[in-house]
């Protein structure tokens, strides 16, 4: 006999099974019974182990109903069911093949036994074709009958679980196809969505980034400042919390990665957590708010025209 699965194949079987439908591990072998069309029927002491292991790796679970384990694929069992699509159509094939197959072996089977009947009966008549009585003839040859008309049946339901198979394994292998699709247009979708987020990102970054260069320097800021005007401080306003002073060791702790926009990102976080600190230590007057807008103006301004610099 032909081995039904090959190995490592079963279990994933078990897994579409459960995938169907909650079911005990009698119910599973009847099942794998009906698909086989009663031609092959595993044992509890193949099932059950295997439905154990499954159980043990967290694809499987199972709840006791009636004095009885009723076994439930997981989310994990569901994903690897997903992994394995083109593989399970490329199952659902060996066994239709494997039922022809067995199919096959019982039509070769029938006509043995057939043979062997006629030859029985050829030796029967011939030694003694004196006693050969009608009616036993009539038996003989009804019985020959019925074992062509079983081969003939069996023949006909291998060929349509052969038809059926084929069908099966097209439609799968379309609706894996389709499923890849629409996975390729997902991950398309949302590297879209991130190249626009890293763009109005950068933008932020660069307006922050250049408050930043801005606020040590004597620019639009420094001029509004002087003016003494509604967006500088006043005279009588309390002094602005001093700036760090830029330069390349600034946030130097910050290992480079290959990734330039991230590295920006990271800068961003890093200036945007100083100033926050130091609006909290030193207090935001509206004057020290003025000053500090003059500054992002004029460094956002900066900084937009050095990143737009081919």
């Amino acid at each position: 006999m032909p081995p039904v699965f090959a190995h490592g194949r079963l279990r994933l079987y078990l897994l579409k099974l459960l995938d169907e439908a909650p079911r005990h591990g009698y119910e599973v072998i009847r099942l794998l019974e009906e698909r086989f069309e009663g031609l092959y029927a595993p044992s509890a002491g193949t099932v059950y182990p295997r439905l154990a292991k499954l159980e043990a790796e967290g694809l499987v679970t199972h709840a006791t109903e009636g004095g009885r384990k009723v076994y439930s694929i997981t989310e994990a069992g569901r994903a690897e069911l997903a992994d394995r699509s083109g593989e399970l159509a490329d199952l659902e094939l060996e066994i239709r093949d494997s039922v022809t197959e067995l199919a096959a072996e019982i039509r070769d089977d029938v006509r043995g036994a057939a043979g062997d009947l006629r030859r029985e009966m050829r030796a029967a008549a011939s030694a003694s074709a004196t006693q050969v009585q009608d009616e036993s003839w009539q038996a003989a040859k009804e019985e020959l009958r019925k074992a062509r008309q079983d081969w003939k049946e069996q023949a006909r339901r291998a060929k349509d679980e052969s038809r059926r198979a084929r069908e099966e394994a097209q439609q799968a292998r379309r609706q894996a196809k389709e499923a890849q699709e629409r996975a390729r247009e997902e991950v398309q979708r949302i590297a879209g969505q991130l190249q626009d987020r890293l763009a109005k990102s950068g933008g932020v970054l660069s307006s922050l980034a250049g408050a930043w260069l801005g606020g040590t320097g004597t620019g639009t800021g420094g001029s509004a400042a002087g003016q003494g005007g509604p967006s500088g401080p006043s005279a009588g306003s309390a002094p602005s919390a001093a700036a760090p002073s830029p330069g390349t060791d600034w946030a130097g702790d910050l290992e480079p990665t290959a990734d330039p926009a991230r590295d920006l990102d990271r800068l961003l976080d890093r200036f945007r957590d100083e100033v926050r600190d130091a609006a909290r230590d030193h207090g935001v007057t509206p004057a020290r708010l003025a000053e500090a807008r003059a500054h992002l103006a004029a460094a956002a301004s900066r900084l937009t025209g050095a990143l737009s610099t081919p």
